[in-house]
């Protein structure tokens, strides 16, 4: 049995090998180079470990927000919540460090603060994409990471000044992070030999997971023992001090980096050298748009983001007001002598002040879904391509399986998560298991891109990019909205429509999504629609 798998690869790997290219057809497999590096201590891999911590500061910016943004706020007594809603802990707590300003901002508000960030991400796909085409991706990844990290040290300054001043602050910081991963599928295009993608941009971009699972729960501890503005002072020096980290370490191709082997430089340049098509200066804008396999990433990558970036932004929100667990509150009761309501006199809601004890609590759990999607994401990386490369499946095949598991298996339990009442330890287990399956995405059409067309891969994620920052613009607008009252039954509304967004996504990119590299990619190249 072994011998007949050896000779099947060997015949598939011969038949890829007469027919002058290095893209597999159905039933090939991507050859091997002759002149194959070891991955220990190597450039390429070098360069993912870095990319891996400047995604880790890219998302620790992004959703620190998350959580102090719930001790930013002053949150009114609702007269009218429903018996549904989770008791909150009333064990009393000790305030720590609670000296920092508070702002009487409400819902809608704090919707729109936490989905500003989108619109300047928006902004910068597709520009931020053919610059880093045209001048090299370290830079511009490099410089956005350090724009954010500025602006974040000056977000407590915008929070005294007012709302919007927030809001044009995060505006700001979306456009310094959106150049960051057309940025970087530009560099992997001439860093990733094609048998080593799915292990490549998976240590890469987990560090976007790992960012999260960390930033949530120390979000939570920096509160508690400083308070709300360290979040924003202490990730922000972070991200400053990472920059000159890549500056001095890292290059945009590999034949311009100092310290990379020959060997290893040989083996990457010939293993692309069919693939690439740096010749050509004109994009092929018409034919991108027209492409099928684009639209199918176009569609799986809204409808995995709209999930993704609804519960990045508002899972401690849900941890908070609906499991009613993770915040101590400190109540200052009034009766009211005719209807014993929790109002003053002046009918005016009682404020409560929330305590940070508990942020701690609320961070750790917060971040557990996105640790076992960090988790996951590594090992999905290195199974799909083993299952390209050992047990012989084509590159469409294992991309679409990833994509069937990583969106259809989120939306059930991410639907079952809201049916678990208020029990918080199987709501917790259900959304863990829900973004933890999430990682296998990563190995199916988030880097699909570079299958198709490795050469347009930043533009083509820019583009798909573009589409997929909609949900982070209003996707929270529409959860907040949705969810007034906080109760149960709002969130399982949110949950239905998310979880119906991922299905329909994994549909589309099963029936139209492909493997190989695109005929309008590659000049005098034919696909054979594998």
């Amino acid at each position: 049995m072994r011998s007949t798998k050896k000779n099947m690869k060997k015949n598939r790997t011969e038949l890829c090998e007469d027919s002058g290219s290095s893209v597999c057809e159905k039933h090939c497999i991507i050859p091997k180079s002759k002149k194959e590096a070891p991955a220990c201590c190597s450039a390429r891999y070098g360069l993912a470990v870095l990319s891996f911590f400047g995604f880790f500061v890219v998302y620790a910016l992004r959703v620190n927000l998350s959580v102090a943004l719930v001790e930013m706020v002053k949150t009114k007594v609702s007269s009218n919540s429903s018996s549904s809603m989770c008791p909150h802990s009333s064990s009393p707590g000790v305030q720590h460090n609670t000296t920092a300003s508070v702002y009487n901002w409400d819902s809608d508000t704090q919707g729109w603060i936490l989905g500003s960030f989108f619109y300047g991400y928006l902004f910068t796909q597709i520009p931020g994409a053919y610059l880093a085409r045209k001048f090299g991706g370290k830079w511009f990844l490099g410089l956005g990471i350090l724009g954010t990290a500025t602006l974040t040290l000056l977000t407590p300054v915008a929070a005294d000044l007012g709302p919007g001043y927030v809001i044009g602050i995060r505006v700001l910081i979306g456009i310094g992070e959106g150049v960051t991963f057309p940025a970087m599928h530009t560099m992997w295009s001439a860093w990733a030999p094609p048998m080593e993608r799915s292990k490549l941009l998976s240590i890469s971009y987990a560090g976007a997971q790992l960012g999260t699972v960390v930033a949530l729960p120390a979000s939570g501890l920096i509160c508690f023992y400083m308070d709300w503005t360290y979040v924003f002072y202490i990730f922000g020096a972070v991200g400053v001090g990472w920059f000159f980290l890549w500056a001095f370490l890292v290059s945009d191709t590999p034949e311009t980096h100092r310290n990379i082997s020959v060997q290893e430089k040989e083996y990457i340049v010939s293993s692309l050298k069919d693939q690439l098509n740096s010749s050509n200066k004109n994009i092929p804008w018409g034919s991108m748009l027209k492409s099928f396999p684009v639209w199918a990433i176009v569609v799986a990558h809204f409808s995995y983001n709209w999930t993704f970036y609804t519960l990045l932004t508002l899972l401690p929100t849900f941890m908070d007001t609906v499991l009613g667990f993770s915040i101590q509150q400190s109540r200052k009761q009034v009766e009211n002598n005719d209807n014993n309501l929790e109002y003053s006199s002046t009918e005016e809601p009682i404020i409560i002040q929330n305590d940070c004890k508990h942020h701690k609590k609320n961070g750790f759990l917060s971040a557990l879904p996105y640790l076992g999607c960090w988790v996951v994401m590594l090992l999905g990386g290195q199974i799909a391509d083993y299952m390209r490369e050992t047990w012989l499946y084509s590159t469409v095949a294992v991309r679409k399986l990833c994509t069937a598991i990583g969106m259809v298996g989120p939306a059930v339990f991410l639907v079952a998560a809201g049916y678990t009442g208020c029990n918080y330890i199987l709501a917790i287990a259900f959304l863990t298991i829900s973004s933890a399956l999430g990682g296998f995405s990563m190995s199916g059409f988030n880097i699909n891109h570079l299958d198709i067309a490795p050469s347009y891969a930043g533009i083509l994620l820019g583009i798909t990019n573009s589409a997929a920052t909609i949900p982070g613009m209003v996707g929270p607008v529409i959860a907040k909205t949705l969810t007034r009252s906080n109760t149960i039954e709002e969130w399982q509304t949110v949950f239905y429509i998310s979880a119906a967004i991922n299905v329909f996504g994994a549909v589309i990119f099963t029936i139209f999504g492909k493997g190989v590299v695109q005929d309008w990619a590659v000049p005098g190249f034919h696909s054979h629609g594998n």
